[in-house]
């Protein structure tokens, strides 16, 4: 490093988004191994149950994040342009553990798997944002086989919301959205079936980007709904998605269900406003199943959109039958998932965790009439939905209809009714990943007293440029933000259960 470049708070460094981590390398202010050894510090400290840490992490690669780091800064050194070009430069991630990595079994969140053999190399998405600078430092903790919206994985023990460690951090990628918050690091992959980026997003106050269905290949993930699984990026700021997404994409061939699509970045285009842009604000369900926290978020990003540039149109929307969408996907959710199990269930049963295993058992035994008529729900929604975006260019709706419940709880209750709270929690999401849409979830804080809770930033498909540019625009007006949780962790005065 420069002798003369000025020292550079890392701690503060490690607070801040991704994109600053890897100017601050690209400039000499700091060593992707500093970065590294001091990402890593903050994991050992923040992450372990024993210590009161939040229980993101099921695998930290302390080795290998050293090993790739010094291979940065050899590279470097030596004068290498194309290295100092690279936009996540030296910047620690970590991955849901059903992501393959070199190595080490991937688990997705099971006690069955950890007989598996060691994946014999990384998830395609891993070796793409290895190949754009990132560091991997460790595997992360989510529900089992992904089927679940809290966290609570009996295997791994519950992961906790960094912003109150009594509560869910959502799931099924929890540790995604925790730890950044917590801030361990800034960027983290997870995957999203029925809502499992968008839902801890909201409930740790991340930024979270569920992408088109197709859009980004799953080779070398585990699978839980193959006509339905995303995978996609969690970060501390609307650019930290762009950069990771941008890496990210482009066909693989090996998942039948990527389309072939030319690879289309935005990045370069989040600082641009769309002219015109025709905002609808979804009622009915997402409003109805929503507490005053989820609505109030929903008001003021609507009003921030109202008077952002470029902005034509904000106006109450409603899409039809949407109770029936969200049926239609926990059909297939139980079918197509159970489909994959169907062997350990009968070999293994009691390695499951009781909940994924008794939910497996009913989509096993579910008749082939409902599941044929879930897939025509589905298809008779998507259109609808399609006829919607002729008139309007950006549908905004809450991520989840309330802040996090505590750990445990078994009930949410929602405008008089009294839901179970696991399944719950999805119920503004499952309907949007039905059909596919890209999405950006955005943390809004100042609705609760201590919390924040997330809204959906719904466009059509492959435009995840218009979801990410809105997204920039609530960020730059400071209507959104993920700022990391205090260290040591809060001591909640609140009543157990938030909703």
């Amino acid at each position: 490093m420069n002798k003369d470049i000025p020292a550079i708070d890392v701690e503060a460094l490690l607070d801040g988004p991704a994109h600053a981590m890897a100017d601050a390398v690209r400039c000499g202010h700091v060593s992707a191994r500093t970065l590294t050894d001091a990402a890593l510090a903050r994991i050992a400290e923040r992450d372990p149950l024993a210590l009161g840490g939040v229980n993101a992490c099921t695998a930290v690669l302390d080795e290998r994040a050293r090993r790739e780091a010094d291979a940065i800064d050899a590279r470097l050194a030596a004068g290498d342009a194309a290295t100092a070009a690279l936009p996540l430069l030296g910047v620690p991630y970590a991955v849901k553990n059903l992501f393959d990595v070199a190595g080490i079994p991937t688990l997705a969140g099971s006690k069955i798997e950890r007989d598996a053999a060691p994946a014999a190399q990384d998830g395609l998405l891993l070796r793409r944002l290895q190949a754009a600078g990132a560091v991997l430092l460790a595997a992360l903790n989510m529900d089992e086989y992904a089927y679940g919206f809290t966290t609570e994985n009996s295997h791994a023990g519950a992961c906790r919301n960094p912003h109150d460690h009594r509560l869910v951090a959502g799931g099924s990628s929890g540790g995604s959205a925790a730890a950044i918050a917590a801030g361990e690091v800034p960027l983290t992959l997870g995957s999203d079936t029925n809502g499992s980026i968008r839902v801890p997003s909201s409930l740790c106050g991340v930024f979270g980007l569920k992408p088109t269905f197709g859009r980004l290949p799953r080779t070398g993930s585990y699978p839980f709904v193959a006509s339905l699984d995303h995978l996609g990026p969690f970060g501390r700021s609307t650019r930290d998605l762009a950069l990771a997404y941008d890496a990210m994409q482009g066909h693989d061939a090996h998942d039948a269900g990527c389309v072939e699509r030319t690879v289309e970045p935005v990045a370069a285009l989040l600082e641009t406003p769309e002219a015109g842009l025709r905002v609808g604000v979804l009622g009915g369900w997402f409003h109805d199943m929503a507490d005053e926290d989820a609505r109030a978020a929903v008001a003021r990003v609507a009003e921030a959109l109202r008077m952002a540039p470029g902005v034509a149109s904000v106006r109450p929307v409603h899409w039809p039958e949407v109770e029936r969408a969200r049926a239609a996907a926990f059909l297939i959710t139980n079918v197509e998932g159970a489909n994959l199990h169907l062997d350990d269930l009968r070999r293994r049963p009691e390695d499951f965790e009781p909940l994924s295993r008794d939910r497996f058992l009913a989509g096993a035994l579910l008749p082939a009439t409902w599941v044929v008529q879930a897939q025509r729900v589905r298809r008779w929604f998507a259109r609808q939905v399609a006829a919607s975006l002729a008139d309007i260019d950006l549908f905004i709706a809450p991520a989840t209809p309330c802040v996090a419940p505590a750990i445990g709880s078994e009930w949410i209750t929602l405008q008089g009714q009294r839901l179970p709270a696991r399944p719950s929690i999805g119920v503004l999401t499952q309907p949007v990943s039905c059909i596919g849409l890209p999405v950006c979830a955005v943390p809004v804080w100042g609705v609760h007293a201590h919390l924040p809770i997330g809204v959906q930033l719904i466009a059509a498909p492959w435009r995840e440029d218009r979801v990410l540019r809105a997204a920039r625009l609530l960020e730059l007006a400071g209507t959104v933000h993920a700022p990391v949780a205090a260290w040591p962790p809060r001591t909640s005065t609140r009543g157990a259960v938030p909703c």
